[in-house]
């Protein structure tokens, strides 16, 4: 089976591809192949993923590869190592490949640079994903974490990514309407949450 994955794989979006992911493994009979050629970002969180998701399928007697990149993804795989664990048997001399970043000292500040975009992006963000954990927390009484756990589940659901549901949440303080889908699949998550933890108060 062959997965196909395009744009920016960042931590909002890294709940999704692991969802993804888990499905294609568990219907595939030999494993998945990833075609990464078409991804514009890609952070250390998606990464970890992948990563967990490959020792998954190895037990499972499948094997996760990648078997296309661009700039981007050969990038990261490079600059952390792990090229090698996600090329097929017969491509491991190709993915011994030589980063651009030849110093130890280039190499560290290549990965500054993507912590930074990171954590610019979380800056940007955070606030807005707050205040939307916020409402949920006073509109079904949720906790933190609760109210977390909801907003992820929900952009899950939808394919939204999380600061626009967050977004689109915070909006209907000023009167502004949720869709349809994103109202019913918010209220799953709530209903969902809502009733795992009253299952784990009685137990």
């Amino acid at each position: 089976m062959t997965v196909v994955v395009r744009g920016e794989l960042d931590l909002e979006v890294a709940p999704h591809l692991e969802h993804v992911l888990r499905d294609a493994l568990g219907r595939s009979v030999r494993g998945v192949d990833l075609d990464l050629s078409g991804v514009e970002f890609w952070d250390c969180s998606a990464l970890n993923i992948m990563l967990g998701l490959r020792e998954r399928a190895l037990r499972d007697g499948k094997a996760l590869l990648v078997t296309s990149v661009g700039p981007v993804a050969e990038r990261l795989l490079t600059l952390t190592g792990t090229y090698s664990l996600f090329a097929p048997a017969d491509e491991d001399d190709a993915s011994e490949r030589s980063s651009p970043y030849e110093t130890e000292d280039e190499s560290m500040l290549q990965d500054l640079r993507i912590e930074v975009v990171q954590l610019r992006r979380a800056m940007q963000t955070r606030p807005t994903i707050d205040l939307a954990r916020g409402i949920l927390m006073a509109s079904f009484g949720l906790k933190p974490e609760d109210a977390w756990e909801v907003l992820v589940m929900a952009s899950q659901n939808t394919n939204t990514k999380l600061h626009n549901l967050a977004s689109d949440l915070v909006g209907t303080v000023s009167g502004e309407a949720l869709s349809e889908p994103v109202q019913k699949q918010l209220s799953v998550a709530v209903a969902r949450v809502t009733n795992e933890r009253a299952g784990v108060s009685a137990g």
